[in-house]
């Protein structure tokens, strides 16, 4: 089954980030690192991004055919979605292990979800 691990940040987490010398982060990104090396060897990591700062962002909307996009940052967000892992995993169990690894996992901040089997349209 796919599970999808967000890792989330908020002022805290970008606080201690910037509060770290280069050697504390340098481990934060060994233990990113090491994880994804470990989960692409067996064979468990679909997929791994970091993402961009939210001020980069845009909100699209769409309302009676015509779309428009908004500028970020969105002030009223407390946290935001910093980087996600996508793994095949034999069970939640196995990604919430997977999961605790990550070092935001620390400050409350990593979550795991199923991911649903959507039918497939030519199936």
């Amino acid at each position: 089954m796919k599970y999808l691990i967000l890792i989330s940040h908020n002022e805290q987490a970008r606080d201690a980030w910037q509060g770290m010398s280069d050697a504390e982060r340098e481990l934060g990104v060994k233990a990113h690192t090491a994880l994804v090396d470990e989960l692409a060897a067996t064979g468990e990591l679909i997929v791994s991004e970091a993402l961009a700062d939210p001020s980069t962002a845009r909100r699209v909307r769409v309302e009676r055919g015509r779309t428009t996009a908004t500028d970020g940052p969105f002030p009223e967000v407390k946290e935001y979605l910093a980087g996600f892992y996508l793994v095949e995993c034999a069970s939640i169990e196995q990604a919430v292990a997977h999961a605790a690894r990550i070092p935001e996992a620390q400050l409350g901040l990593v979550e795991v979800r199923p991911v649903l089997d959507a039918p497939r349209a030519d199936a």
